[in-house]
């Protein structure tokens, strides 16, 4: 697998990510009955925003994830916990397999995800809250090496908030199969926490 990613442009993706949001795997996603227009809108808003970022990932070209990044300091996880420099947040969606699943395949995504994100100067920790009852991305963020902290209320869900400092990731990723070679990164990468927008 060789994975790269590319800015989301939220017109011309829009009827690929509304293929993915509207299916019920995705029902943590928040968005099952949302109309192509909600999606386009939902993801221009997102790109717009100077701290909030969508990328498409793509297996050897092709579309296979999305990943969101953003700075939590402008995002409601402000009121729930302290922020810290360096911090970043992240969300990721994996595409319906079009050939059954591939055992392996959401971790070696996770873990392109987090190497990328950990490749951005002054990102310190990735910050995740998916929903409380998501049991399987739970699972999956702590083989990854992230470390729950509790669940918090955000105006949207009941979140199990999450941590993964660098070393924490280093460890856990030792335990994975090599099977990832990450290519290029975004050409507009992260802005962290602090920077001027």
């Amino acid at each position: 697998m060789r994975f790269s990613f590319r800015c989301l442009d939220a017109a011309a993706d829009a009827a690929l990510l509304h293929s993915w949001v509207t299916r019920p795997y995705a029902t943590f996603w928040g968005m099952l009955s949302a109309a192509l227009e909600d999606v386009a809108r939902e993801y221009a808003k997102i790109q717009s925003s100077g701290h909030h970022h969508a990328l498409l990932g793509l297996d050897g070209g092709t579309p296979a994830f999305l990943m969101e990044e953003y700075q939590p300091a402008y995002s409601p996880l402000a009121a729930v916990y302290p922020v810290l420099p360096g911090d970043v947040g992240m969300h990721l969606l994996v595409a319906p397999p079009s050939e059954g699943p591939e055992p392996g395949y959401t971790a070696a995504v996770m873990d392109a995800v987090l190497a990328r994100l950990f490749s951005v100067p002054g990102v310190e920790r990735i910050v995740v809250e998916p929903d409380a009852r998501n049991t399987k991305i739970h699972a999956l963020n702590e083989r990854l090496g992230f470390q729950p902290a509790g669940v918090v209320t955000l105006p949207d869900k009941d979140a199990l908030l999450s941590f993964c400092c660098r070393s924490d990731y280093l460890a856990a990723r030792t335990t994975l199969p090599a099977r990832t070679t990450l290519s290029a990164l975004p050409s507009r990468p992260l802005i962290p926490q602090g920077a001027s927008l």
